[in-house]
């Protein structure tokens, strides 16, 4: 193998990983096969890990099986030592991750060390609390109603936060009394091993988290079909989603899903439209427009419309596209070949369905080298075109016109996803009362921040079930009832 010669962010030790971790070990695989690891940012090839397969899964949930009733059986304390033992090991690697994860998906530094990375140490943290509590029980007349770990999770994560998204579906699993596999997605797994090398170093328990990365149709169906995994939980792709479903209903079991949005960012005549464009742009171009809960969709009064526009043009301007860490970047690449090509095909759909094009489009210099596509904005966007219904999952944003109140919520409401959104207002009541007209799973009145105890999770096609805090929790354990 040719790898690129090593970025000097990227740990050396993570270039060559040739072991899943199962019951507590480092073990080889079942399989000669390896997945090739690179850099959105120069295409290079940067690392190598070990393509897993249907016998590795089965033996890493034979371990977190055998794992299972011991590490049910320990007291929260005991749980929330762990965990903080964990998280003391992931804190420690913090800047490693950082590096990492800039070299393997392409996020400025500065956005993967407070949000990549930041945010996931956030989230362990709140879950060592959560640990700790003792066990909810109810009383409902003469019954005992009791909360109890469901079982062996698979957890099956996406690319676009390689850190965050495995932390939120492990640290609630590991807090519940759960075990879990783990199968982080292909295209940035080396954020994972990471991971697994604090797994180690803070002494978790031999088979209570296990790591098998592998691609979706193999180590993911293997994994989503195990006849021993109790609860397949999931955040990617509606499609995939579905198919996980499909997979899961076989055996009747468990699953939770995070998946697609087509989050729309609502502005009133009376907001503060600087702000809130602003605001709008950048929430638009997180990580590349590489997030779910991304406002896709900035929804401007009409009064006001041409206006936004302007400062739309102006707030995209600002954005640059380059190396990830160059400190002037403020876009990464896209995280391959394949999601730069579908991102450009959303694009040039849009400009033969006559969306008017404001800023960026195809002809866009960008960066050469890497998987780089200009952040794009669109203008008169008819709400039912493709641009304003389907995910792209990319730096576009289509601006929409409406009318009134009632045209804005129909506007927004219009769309098979419901994941996120946003209402901009200088009448918070107002706002409030639009906010809870949208069906979706959250929305931000006034750029309020993000609050990782709060649940999270989508309405409609955006998913089943909640993650974060206590209700995230909650999702990895059974209800019992007992009667005295």
């Amino acid at each position: 193998m040719d790898l690129a010669a090593p970025p000097s962010q990227l740990p050396d030790a993570l270039r060559l990983r040739r072991h899943l971790h199962i019951g507590g070990e480092w073990t080889h695989p079942a399989g000669a096969d390896v997945i090739d690891v690179e850099s959105p940012s120069t295409g290079e090839l940067i690392g190598q890990v070990p393509a897993g397969t249907a016998a590795d899964v089965d033996a890493a949930v034979t371990a977190a099986r055998a794992a299972f009733p011991g590490w049910a059986a320990s007291a929260p304390a005991e749980r929330a030592a762990h965990l903080d033992r964990l998280h003391t090991a992931l804190a420690a690697r913090a800047d490693d991750l950082a590096r990492t994860i800039a070299v393997e998906l392409g996020a400025p530094l500065k956005l993967a060390t407070r949000v990549q990375v930041g945010l996931p140490l956030t989230v362990l943290r709140d879950h060592v609390t959560l640990a700790a509590r003792p066990a909810v029980e109810e009383s409902i007349g003469n019954s005992l109603v009791v909360r109890e770990p469901i079982g062996v999770v698979g957890a099956i994560t996406p690319w676009n936060y390689p850190l965050h998204q495995v932390m939120a579906k492990v640290a609630p699993a590991l807090a519940a009394g759960c075990t879990v596999v783990l199968k982080p997605s292909e295209l940035t797994p080396l954020t994972a091993y990471l991971l697994f090398d604090a797994v180690t170093e803070a002494g978790l328990p031999p088979g209570v988290l296990n790591l098998v990365p592998g691609t979706g149709p193999v180590v993911g169906e293997a994994l989503a079909g195990h006849r021993d995994v109790d609860l397949v939980s999931f955040t990617g792709s509606t499609a995939t989603g579905s198919r996980i479903m499909r997979l899961a209903a076989d055996r009747i079991a468990r699953v939770a899903l995070e998946l697609g949005g087509k989050s729309a960012n609502v502005i009133l005549a009376d907001a503060d439209l600087a702000t809130a464009v602003k605001v709008g742009v950048g929430n638009a171009l997180l990580n590349s427009g590489q997030t779910c809960t991304a406002w896709t969709r900035m929804l401007v009064h009409r009064d006001r419309y041409a206006e936004a526009l302007d400062l739309v043009a102006t707030a995209v301007a600002g954005y640059r596209l380059g190396d990830p860490f160059d400190p002037a970047t403020r876009l990464g690449p896209l995280v391959s070949a394949a999601q730069a090509e579908r991102v450009r095909g959303h694009i040039d759909r849009a400009l033969a369905d006559g969306a008017r094009l404001v800023a960026g489009g195809p002809e866009a210099p960008v960066p050469g080298g890497g998987h780089f596509v200009a952040p794009t904005v669109f203008a008169d966007v008819h709400p039912a075109s493709p641009l304003a219904q389907e995910e792209v999952f990319g730096p576009v944003l289509a601006v929409i016109p409406f009318t009134d109140t009632d045209e804005a919520v129909a506007i927004a409401n219009n769309s098979r996803y419901g994941l996120a959104g946003a209402v901009w207002s200088a009448d918070t009541d107002a706002a409030l009362a639009v906010a809870r007209r949208l069906r979706t799973g959250a929305v931000d009145i006034n750029g309020a921040p993000f609050n990782p105890l709060a649940p999270f999770g989508g309405f409609k096609q955006s998913g089943i079930g909640r993650e974060l805090g206590v209700h995230g929790l909650a999702e990895f354990c059974e209800l019992k009832t007992i009667q005295r």
